[in-house]
C-alpha cells in the first residue's frame, strides 16, 4: 500500500471533518465566533495529526508558503477579534495557496472513490473533447 492510513491519521482526518463541518455551521449561522472558533482549532490539530507535527511545521513556515501562512493566521485572528466575514475569506485564500501543491494529489486520491471519481474525471473527459473537437 502506497500511504499507510494509521490510527493517528484517521484521527487526523476525523478532527479535519469535525473542523470543516463546524466551520460550515459556523458560516451558516451568521458567521458565529464561536463554531468558526472550534472548526479552527479542529481543523489545526487534524491537519497536525495527518501530516505529523514536523511536516506541519515545515509547511507554515516554509518561505514559499509565507503569503498562505501570513494570510491564514490573520484570518484566523480576525475571527478572534470579531471581524468573521474577513477572517473567514483570508483563511480561504491563505489555505488555498499552502495546499496549492496537494490538489493534483487530492484529485487523483478522489478520482479512485467509485461515484465521486466518476464525478471528477465525466466533466474534464468533456471539456478535453470540447477542446479537441474545435480545433
Amino acid at each position: 500500500m502506497a500511504y499507510e492510513l494509521t490510527e493517528q491519521k484517521k484521527v487526523g482526518l476525523g478532527l479535519i471533518g469535525f473542523g470543516l463541518s463546524f466551520t460550515f455551521l459556523g458560516v451558516i449561522l451568521y458567521f458565529d465566533r464561536g463554531l468558526l472558533a472550534l472548526g479552527n482549532l479542529f481543523w489545526l490539530i487534524g491537519v497536525g495529526l495527518l501530516l505529523g507535527w514536523q511536516s506541519t511545521w515545515r509547511l507554515f513556515t516554509n518561505v514559499n508558503n509565507l503569503k498562505g501562512t501570513v494570510c491564514f493566521v490573520l484570518g484566523l485572528f480576525l475571527i478572534f477579534v470579531r471581524w468573521p466575514i474577513i477572517g473567514i475569506i483570508l483563511e480561504i485564500y491563505g489555505c488555498i495557496v499552502l495546499f496549492g501543491g496537494f490538489w493534483s494529489t487530492v484529485k487523483m486520491f478522489l478520482s479512485q472513490i467509485p461515484f465521486v471519481g466518476w464525478m471528477i474525471q465525466y466533466p474534464l473527459m468533456v471539456l478535453e473533447q470540447l477542446v479537441r473537437g474545435s480545433r
